[in-house]
């Protein structure tokens, strides 16, 4: 397992190489924007057909993520599903295999703007969760301080020897944290966007996921 560590209010929190957040000192892992059920509410709605693989694609990283860092609390930072329809659509096979990650284990679902958390599926729900200096949400407020968010689905460009590489990151600055969309088939805004510019301070960093996670000054 690669991450990145960094302080943030201080807490030593390590951003994954998959996109997810840990805090080794609570036993927590945090992923935002998982989107689970995005097949099929594209097929729902508009009537295209993708792949239906994505809920247990993100699942089996979610399952790989918790054992590698021997989680005992995980937090979805919202849009855990990509509506309420689709928190209805798991198969079996899939709600069994979200209820054994759930076993012996704290699971909080904050509510983000696509789903207010999959009621009928455990856990705790909550509209966000303050952890020691820390407030979890799913959409950045102005003026928020120590503050962990998702919702953006941000990601940055690096160049280099002639190649340019795009990835999913993590934004950081003294202020807040933005993570990356956890869930396959999201996708993202450029941290050039002006609402990510204007969010963050100079200065920010962008900590680009992948197999080793790398800061560097969030592009603009």
């Amino acid at each position: 397992m690669t991450a990145h560590a960094f302080s943030f209010h201080g807490a030593t929190l390590h951003a994954l190489g998959s996109g997810a957040l840990h805090w080794p000192d609570r036993a927590l892992l945090v992923v935002s924007d998982l989107h689970l059920g995005k097949s099929e509410r594209v097929a729902r709605r508009t009537g295209q057909q993708l792949p239906p693989y994505e809920t247990r694609e993100t699942l089996s990283r979610l399952e790989a993520d918790i054992e590698a860092t021997g989680a005992t609390s995980v937090l979805c930072l919202g849009d855990s599903f990509d509506d309420r329809a689709a928190a209805l659509s798991l198969d079996e096979e899939e709600l069994l295999w979200l209820t054994r990650l759930q076993a012996g284990r704290r699971w909080i679902w904050v509510e983000g703007n696509h789903d207010p958390g999959p009621l009928g599926l455990g856990g705790e729900h909550r509209a966000e969760l303050a952890l020691a200096a820390l407030t979890f949400r799913h959409i950045a407020q102005s003026g928020a301080v120590a503050e962990v968010s998702g919702h953006y689905h941000p990601k940055a460009s690096l160049t280099a020897r002639g190649h340019s590489v795009t990835r999913p990151c993590f934004l950081l600055d003294a202020d807040r944290l933005i993570l990356p969309a956890y869930g396959a088939y999201t996708g993202g805004l450029r941290s050039r966007d002006p609402v990510l510019a204007t969010l963050m301070r100079p200065g920010a960093l962008a900590i680009l996921t992948g197999k080793t996670p790398r800061p560097i000054p969030m592009p603009r």
